[in-house]
Order: structure tokens, then sequence, then C-alpha cells
């Protein structure tokens, strides 16, 4: 290997990865990530250091610590507690030394709030989706699965993972979902692979309808809640709790990072199902289980969710003013029936710009969502109000998204 980086067969592997960096920039989706810190205890209110000399206060619209539970006292509190009980990490995997009376408290917990027979954690949502997947249509022989055009990457990837014949099913279309099942071989495995809440679109699944076709077909099904749980339901169960359908669901998984404001992922199932994936998934058996000071947090956090629904109220009062806001204002407000308050923008040059603005003159910082995460063309900037947005805040918003969308010359709504 020659010192300038080149191979002697002139390999110039320096160029690629530049081009590679090149083209974000070009398309505009070259992503920085912003040097902020969190104010604890006042949360939206944070302080960022970028470009600027020392803190500069903002104000952060597009947290998925939804119920700011990341900044509540329990949780807190139990964190504290467990590093001084415990101390810091897990010390490895669930198989090897990994393993805590907390992970076994919370897993308990998150079957019940399902109603479930058992729970799996995993280091985050991304591999419990990813891990799943994956290990249940290798288990299962023959299997093929039907997803949603809209699921998440680490769906997505569990699916390709598996190697299993797959059927993509349009987002939300029930007679394109039949159309799928009714094609296929009536005695093979399927499994029905779908979200509640649309993350990106803020809409949401008919979830019985598509369990009345799992039903129909033999098939499956597999609920990522990820974005529901702790925000919907008596007790934080998500979509499916709200909607009394839990029970018809095979397997329901969620995460601790969003409305329960701390970090991992979990599934939820009979207690056959969390044993295989417990003992076959490489996602969960080679990786160090979650730091028991996490696993307390979100153990805290659960529980508080189960029994007060002071923050969900809270929440969808903020985001029902918030649109109520952006729509009287004439700004693209998507529709949505959620607690995701999407505005389209349509290109990613200008979403980008669009957010540099406010963050450099108005002290709001909200990320601009593009390409991956959403189709080419529908580049949005994706608001999540929570239950300490006040109105001050969300008025001092609205106008300053008024003012540059009039200084940029953007499309308002039709």
């Amino acid at each position: 290997m020659e010192a300038d980086g080149k191979s002697l067969r002139g390999v110039d592997y320096s160029r690629i990865f530049t081009q590679a960096i090149d083209r974000l920039h070009v398309e505009g989706r070259y992503r920085v990530f912003i040097d902020i810190l969190r104010n604890k205890g006042a949360f939206p209110n944070a302080r960022c250091f970028a470009g600027h000399n020392g803190p500069k206060p903002i104000t952060v619209w597009c947290s998925n610590d939804y119920l700011a539970m990341g900044q509540h006292p329990d949780v807190i509190a139990a964190m504290e507690e467990a590093l001084h009980d415990v101390g810091a990490g897990s010390g490895g995997t669930r198989n090897i030394g990994g393993n805590t009376h907390y992970h076994v408290d919370l897993e308990g917990e998150l079957a019940d709030l399902h109603g479930k027979e058992g729970a799996l954690l995993f280091t985050s949502g991304y591999v419990s989706n990813e891990a799943t997947l994956a290990t249940l249509a290798k288990i299962l022989p023959g299997c093929i699965i039907f997803s949603d055009e809209m699921n998440h990457a680490s769906m997505i990837a569990g699916i390709r993972n598996s190697g299993c014949e797959k059927h993509v099913f349009r987002h939300n279309d029930l007679e394109h979902l039949e159309e799928l099942l009714a094609a296929v071989d009536p005695a093979a495995p399927k499994l029905i692979a779908f979200e509640s809440v649309y993350s990106m679109e803020g809409d949401i699944a008919p979830i019985a309808a598509i369990c009345d076709l799992a039903d129909k077909y033999s098939a499956l099904t597999y609920l990522d809640e990820v974005h529901a749980v702790g925000m919907y339901g008596a007790r934080g169960g998500g979509i499916s709790e709200r909607d009394g359908v839990a029970d018809r669901l095979t397997i329901i998984e969620g995460t601790l990072g969003k409305a329960f404001g701390v970090m991992g992922g979990y599934i939820t199932a009979d207690q056959t199902i969390i044993d295989v994936i417990r003992s076959y998934a490489p996602g969960f058996i080679f990786t160090t289980s979650l730091s028991p000071v996490l696993v307390s947090g979100a153990l805290a956090s659960v529980r508080h969710l189960k029994a007060s629904s002071v923050e969900r109220e809270g929440q969808q009062a903020a985001a029902t003013m918030l649109k109520t806001m952006f729509a009287e204002a004439g700004l693209p407000v998507m529709n949505s029936t959620t607690h995701i308050v999407p505005l389209m923008v349509g290109d990613p040059i200008k979403a980008k710009k669009i957010s540099d603005i406010l963050l450099a003159e108005y002290g709001v910082y909200v990320q601009p969502i593009n390409y991956p995460t959403v189709p080419r063309g529908t580049e949005r900037l994706r608001f999540t109000p929570g239950p300490a947005h006040d109105e001050i805040m969300m008025r001092e918003l609205t106008g300053a998204l008024v003012e540059i969308w009039s200084r940029l010359e953007l499309r308002k709504a039709a």
C-alpha cells in the first residue's frame, strides 16, 4: 500500500469516499449533527454550542422524547439509585453475566403493558425489529412476509436479512394486502409486518382490519408500536391498547427511547415465541445487554405512564394547538391524526435552509427530514410538540416560519 492511500493497482479509495460525500452535498442530503445539551428539568429548553461563542439558548422541537420522560424526576432518581446500587455497565450479554433483576422486572412490566405472556429486551428498537423479523422468517420454513411500503428501515432490514419471500403492500391499503395474501400458497407460513403510527406521515394503521385479514389467511402479525407506546391507550400500551386489539396481535414491538425517554427496544409475545427469539436471534445473543442504569430508568418510566395520563393529555393538546396555528397561518402542515406535526417543504436544500435559519436567527431547533427517511420530493420539517411546549413558544415558532416562508418565497398551503 502506497503512502498516499492508493493501492498498488491504482484504486483511489480516498476519491471514491469523497465523491460519495460530495453527492450528498449536491443533493442537499448531507446531515450535520447539532451540538446541544438539554437543560435538565426544563425541557424543551436547551443550549447549542455550534457556531457560537459559548452556548446559545434554544428550544427543541424535534425530540422523540415525546413526553419529556427523560427529564422526569422519578426516572432520574431511579437511574441514580441503580448506578449507586450495581454500577454502570451490565457486564456482558444476557447469557453471560449481563442479566440483572432490573432486566427481569422490566420485561415483566412490558409483557403486562401489552397483555402478553413474555417480553424480551434489546439494545434499541432498530435491533429488536431487525433481529426478530430476520429470525422469525428463518425459523418458519417457506415463510412469506407481507410488509407495508412505509415500514421503518429496521423492519425492511430484518425482512431482507431473513432471505424469505416478501411482498410489499401499498401503505395502509387493505385491498392490496388481501390481493397479495390470496395469491400465495394457502399452506405457506405468512407474516404481516406493519406499524401503528407512521412517524413521518403521522397516520395510523387499520390494525383491526389487518388482524381480520390475518385470521382469514392464517397469517401471523407483527406490529411496530415504536411511536405509540407511552402515547396512546389508558396505560400507554399504544394504538393496539387504545383500539382494544392487542390480544389479536402475535408480536408487539416497542421502544424505550421515545415516549419512555430512555433507551432500548423490546418485543412482547407468547412465551414460546419469546423463547425462540431469545435462543436464536444473533442480534440478541451476541450483544452486551442494556446497562442496568438505563433499564432502571425505563422501568420507572413505564410504571409511571401506566398510572398517569397527564403527560399524554398534555402532549395531545399541544399537538392539536400547533396544527391549528400552522393551518391558520397558511403553512403547509400535513394531515396528521397523531402527535406528529409534519410541515411539507418538498425540497432537501430548502428544508435544510429553513432549519439553519430557525436555529441561527430564532433559536429554534428542528431537523430537516430528507431521503432516504422519506421519498424524494416529500422533504419536510417534523415537529413533535410535547406537554411542556406552551402557547407562547408555538406562536413564536409559527411567526418565525411565516417570516421564513415569505423570505424564501416558498409555496404556502393550498
